[in-house]
């Protein structure tokens, strides 16, 4: 049998993990000497309370290595792979916990596949890889896929600030100070490597949607074969225009939508919307 493993970055609730099957690992939200676990111990609702009433940002960390090899021990005593699609490694360390858990492991049938990617993005990838296991993929096969497939994977942000990113560490002071004009929304994605960056930056909303808009296009569209996620951080009403644009524009099926979990919204902030999908083409430079 073949596990499919993720972190709590890819903003799965419960329920949706648990009805694809899907294992997932923690990473960890701390206000001070309050530690919570991402998507299990702390309701989005008040995380942003205490995210907006917070002197100092909370501070987010990696799992355990140890998180993962009880995950990884479990699957060698049944015989049974795992495949692991993790938070960018650009972004975080999971990815490194989660090697060093599979050498003390000493178990051969793991798979860590870098997504590339983050929250929605990151989603999509899990899903995929749900999907080959129930078309009956070998795992090989499905870790090539995923690699494939993170090369045609695109998210798109607007965030309201970026000085909880700049605070994060996650963006320079430079790139932070550029985006902070009055009445500029900084637009955001990650690229090829996972590594996050401003990629535009518009005067209000409505600015910010048509910039995100116009990188959809200039990636080639959407690979409809495949579901679209939109979400958002706090107030779900920043991902009305992503829907209406996915299904009146461009006439395609109705998005998931999804609220963005603790760790990532710490990073994030307050009132982001975004949206995550395949592109028919790949990153300039990268194979198929």
């Amino acid at each position: 049998m073949i596990r499919i493993l993720t972190d709590s970055t890819a903003d799965f609730s419960m329920a949706d993990a648990a009805a694809l099957g899907v294992a997932v690992v923690p990473l960890t939200v701390s206000f001070g000497d309050a530690h919570y676990q991402d998507g299990i111990d702390l309701p989005l609702e008040r995380f942003y309370d205490m995210l907006a009433a917070a002197d100092k940002l909370p501070t987010t960390s990696q799992p355990s290595p140890e998180l993962f090899l009880s995950h990884f021990l479990a699957a060698k005593a049944a015989g049974d792979t795992v495949i692991c699609v993790l938070l960018s490694a650009a972004l975080s360390g999971t990815c490194q916990s989660a090697e060093i858990a599979k050498e003390e492991a000493e178990y051969d049938n793991i798979y860590i596949v870098d997504s590339r990617s983050a929250t929605l993005g990151l989603q999509l990838l899990v899903r995929r890889a749900v999907q080959r296991v129930a078309e009956g993929f070998s795992a090989m096969d499905i870790v090539a896929d995923l690699e494939t497939a993170r090369t045609h994977l695109r998210l798109y942000a607007v965030v309201d600030t970026l000085k909880y990113l700049h605070k994060g560490g996650r963006l320079s002071g430079a790139v932070a100070i550029a985006g902070g004009l009055l009445g500029i929304k900084p637009v955001l994605s990650l690229d090829a490597r996972g590594k996050l960056g401003m990629v535009d930056k518009a005067r209000g909303m409505p600015g910010a949607y048509v910039a995100i808009f116009k990188g959809i296009d200039r990636c080639g569209g959407i690979d409809e074969a495949w579901p679209i996620v939109v979400g958002y951080s706090g107030s779900p009403k920043g991902v009305g225009p992503f829907a209406c644009y996915v299904t009146q524009n461009l006439h395609l099926q109705k998005p998931m939508v999804q609220a963005i979990g603790t760790v990532i919204g710490t990073h994030a902030g307050p009132g982001a919307c975004g949206i995550a999908f395949f592109a028919n083409e790949p990153f300039p430079g990268e194979t198929e």
